[in-house]
């Protein structure tokens, strides 16, 4: 079939749907399926970004500097210099073979991660319910939708059963909205067309199945997807990266332009100018960063998987490591996540079998989202007797914090309310004794909340439990939930971990301090952190809260241990005013309600075995719901991000002091003091040893504490070494003109060496902040500097040295290149000892 447009299908009834869609009340079969994507393509609002090899090399020529130097190549070849432009075209063709040789292998790792996590839903193939990714819905599909799934595509209701979907990505209201299978005037807005469900909405709470009309960009949030995107802000580290390119690029414009200029005006080769001043631009151009920076991320990522840590987005990264506060829910992640019953207790206090018996007809016979507390009332219970069946069911939700049933036998037809131990209350007018007998709630009211409060205060979470006898038989709704009887209480334990006081001492010693995030009472939150090393938890509940202003809450959020009896949109409010008080912000959820906190979060965090719209809003999903493999996560961003800055320090410290040493030289030197092809194989040789900095050794004060980008603090390094560098460039320049007498080709031939040499070398200082004899490089990056330093002193003798233009050295040469260096080495030293010191104490 073909692709169905940006038509309207809301005003459809089911029959005319099928008819639209080729389908019916069956779905469609697998076969079909494939043929349909095929046609319209994959669901999905990603653009697809082709990681063809070709296209690859051929990206590694999009630099307007690259392009401008093969064009300047191009002209002295016409101009009838041929050996020279093949030579520089060889150069460029390396260096891109690298560049292209670490981009495929990154762009290959990112695609075998996103393998690995798949946002899915059930659908109808084959008259079979089946999970599949939601990529590979397809017009004509009829999905099944319950509590947590993201709705797949754009789908007209076929069925649903109190049916509430949170549509804010297209209203900006947070309140669910109720939705009903219906036809409705062509002409109906959005926002009223409550028989149909949209690709970027959720389900909070009920149930239904609904018929796939439109797909991918053909749905009503395609429109609007490519302006989304384009409004989605840069990470710190983005901004920081950007803002360093363009310090480079504005550098090395101005001093191309000087350079070409005073050539010129010295009457050097018109032509030989220019290919210099690019070659020149080359070599300063951080043209290595992005891939750098891919490779040294999606090395990290690989080694996050081995972790049990899956990126879903590269760039979260860096915030991972740079991360000092995570927030996080207690359930499954302070606590073993195993749900057990300690009691169901009469209005009394005393065990009840009958609330035992009622609590396990909720969780049992409800239809909707399951969860570890009706697994834990349905294993501890069987029906015996006259069986009751359900009639209907009032799901759970967020706003009423209860799930209702309604349930029949022979007998009697009575609806139970299991929830919230306030919301349960708040709808009853009576209360069940243990004798049978019902008295007004006011009368026990104040028995009833003691009872709950002391339960609670001994870490047990309470729900309460309610019934309610149906006369009429009728279907029971929402707006009935009124006038039921309070029958008793459910005691539930869930213990902390065994291991978490370590792992939150170890959180600790990272730097990253832990806020728990809860909707449970006050007082079970407490007594969980007493029982894993709080010893005086600082509270804030979500009532005090509700008065706070933002400033007020900015102030007592940092104090904060824990928040509790805290709702959806108050978990976001409390993440934005910890990142506006300029804390990096981690959110580990995996619920329903999660999804806004975990969107403004600096890294969003989820479990794969987390709902699907939670796991859509995460930047980072844990394959086990445990802060012990957080914790090695954070370590592992650290790790990544520390080696991505040394590329960054590198790149200013040699190719810059390099690169400015050269253009000075020109000046006053009577002969260009590298010819282009020199440069341009001096940048390669130089690139070499740092394409394996993704693979070196961090050492451990660098994952030991939050670190994030300091554009400022690289700028004061590029100043110190760059000028470092060039101070002993000089000297070198000294050496051969005044000791040595060097002419050009000897010049030239002797600055390569010492340029290379050097640069190759100063890796293996700035690489740590530890004096380099006590930080062991990684074993490829060691290997490459010793070759790189190799190829450079053997070149001068083989027959490529007459192509390039370099000449024989005499031996004592290479001892006064040596001393330059050992003495640049043991100064560089000096100077990073005194620079940490102080402009880095911490």
């Amino acid at each position: 079939m073909q692709p169905i447009s940006q038509q309207s299908f809301w005003h459809l009834n089911p029959q005319e749907a099928f008819s639209l869609t080729e389908s019916n009340e069956n779905g469609i079969t697998e076969k079909e399926a494939v043929k349909r994507r095929e046609t319209v393509g994959p669901n999905s609002l990603k653009e697809r970004i082709n990681t063809t090899g070709l296209l690859i090399f051929l990206s590694q020529f999009k630099t307007p500097v690259t392009l401008l130097l093969i064009g300047a190549a191009i002209l002295s070849m016409l101009l009838g210099d041929p050996i020279d432009s093949i030579i520089i075209f060889t150069i460029i063709l390396v260096s891109s073979l690298l560049g292209f040789w670490q981009e495929k292998g990154a762009a290959d790792a990112v695609s075998e991660l996103n393998k690995m996590i798949q946002v899915k839903c059930s659908v109808l193939r084959d008259q079979k319910m089946k999970e599949i990714p939601v990529e590979n819905v397809v017009p004509g599909d009829i999905v099944s939708l319950s509590a947590g799934d993201l709705i797949p595509a754009d789908c007209l209701l076929i069925n649903c059963k109190e049916l509430f979907i949170d549509e804010a990505a297209f209203t900006g209201e947070t309140y669910p909205v109720e939705k009903n299978p219906a036809v409705l005037p062509e002409d109906t807005p959005l926002n009223k067309r409550t028989n149909s469900v949209f690709l970027g909405c959720h389900v909070i709470s009920g149930k239904g199945s609904a018929l796939v009309i439109q797909t991918g960009h053909h749905t009503a949030f395609g429109k609007i997807s490519a302006s989304l995107r384009s409004k989605i802000p840069e990470t710190e580290f983005e901004r920081g990266i950007s803002q360093f390119g363009y310090l480079l690029m504005r550098i090395t414009l101005l001093l191309v332009f000087i350079i070409f200029a005073v050539n010129v005006y010295l009457h050097k080769p018109i032509l030989n100018s220019f290919l210099f001043s690019l070659a020149l631009a080359v070599g300063l151009t951080p043209q290595l960063l992005p891939v750098i920076i891919s490779v040294n991320l999606a090395t990290g990522a690989k080694r996050m998987a081995r972790k049990k840590v899956i990126v879903k987005k590269l760039s979260s990264i860096p915030n991972f490591g740079s991360m000092d506060i995570l927030c996080s829910d207690k359930t499954g992640t302070l606590t073993e996540g195993k749900v057990t019953i300690k009691e169901t207790l009469d209005c009394e206090g005393r065990h009840s079998d009958k609330v035992l018996k009622y609590a396990w007809l909720n969780a049992s016979k409800q239809q909707g989202f399951h969860n570890p507390i009706d697994d834990a009332l349905c294993s501890i219970y069987n029906e015996s007797g006259d069986l009751y069946h359900l009639q209907c069911e009032v799901p759970y939700d967020f706003i009423r914090k209860r799930l209702s049933v309604q349930v029949f036998n022979s007998r009697e037809n009575i609806v139970i309310t299991k929830g919230a131990m306030h919301a349960v209350m708040d709808i009853c007018s009576q209360v069940e004794l243990a004798d049978g007998s019902i008295v007004p709630l006011e009368e026990k009211k104040q028995n009833l909340i003691q009872l709950f409060e002391k339960n609670c205060a001994e870490g047990y979470r309470i729900l309460g439990l309610a019934s309610k006898k149906i006369t009429d038989g009728k279907e029971f709704s929402k707006e009935q939930e009124a006038g039921m009887v309070f029958m008793g209480f459910i005691s539930l334990f869930d213990p902390p971990k065994k291991e978490i006081f370590s792992t939150i001492t170890e959180l600790k010693q990272l730097g990253v301090s832990l806020k728990v995030i809860t909707g449970d009472n006050a007082l079970v939150a407490i007594n969980l952190l007493k029982q894993i090393g709080f010893n005086e938890p600082v509270l804030l509940t979500g009532d005090a809260i509700r008065s706070m202003t933002t400033e007020a809450l900015s102030h007592q959020a940092k104090l904060a241990d824990v928040f509790a009896e805290i709702d959806p949109s108050q978990k976001e409010r409390i993440i934005l005013v910890l990142k506006n008080a300029g804390h990096v912000v981690g959110f580990l959820g995996d619920g329903i309600n999660d999804a806004p906190a975990l969107h403004v979060a600096d890294v969003g965090i989820s479990v794969d075995t987390a709902v699907e719209v939670a796991k859509e809003a995460a930047d980072i999903i844990l394959l086990e719901r445990d802060l012990n493999v957080l914790a090695k996560g954070i370590r592992e961003g650290r790790f990544t991000f520390a080696n991505t800055m040394k590329y960054v320090f590198m790149a200013t410290s040699a190719n810059f002091g390099n690169m400015f040493s050269m253009a000075g030289a020109s000046v006053f030197l009577s002969f260009l003091p590298l010819l282009p092809k020199q440069i341009l194989l001096t940048n390669l040789l130089t690139d070499l040893p740092e394409m394996t900095i993704a693979t070196d050794r961090v050492d451990a004060s660098s994952i030991l504490r939050p670190k994030r980008w300091d554009i400022g603090f690289i700028k004061r390094f590029m100043i110190v070494f760059g000028l470092l560098s060039s101070i002993f460039d000089y000297c070198t320049f000294g050496v051969l003109l005044l000791l040595l007498k060097a002419d050009e080709k000897t010049f030239q031939t002797g600055w390569f060496t010492e340029s290379v040499i050097s640069a190759s070398l100063i890796v293996l200082v700035m690489r740590t902040r530890l004096p380099f004899f006590k930080s062991m490089p990684g074993k490829p990056l060691f290997i490459t500097t010793i070759a790189t330093i190799l190829a450079v002193i053997i070149l001068p003798y083989t027959p490529l040295a007459h192509l390039m233009g370099f000449v024989n050295l005499p031996a004592y040469c290479y001892g006064w290149i040596g001393l330059i260096i050992l003495v640049y080495l043991f100064s560089a030293e000096m100077a990073k000892k005194w620079f940490y010191t102080k402009y880095d104490k911490k």
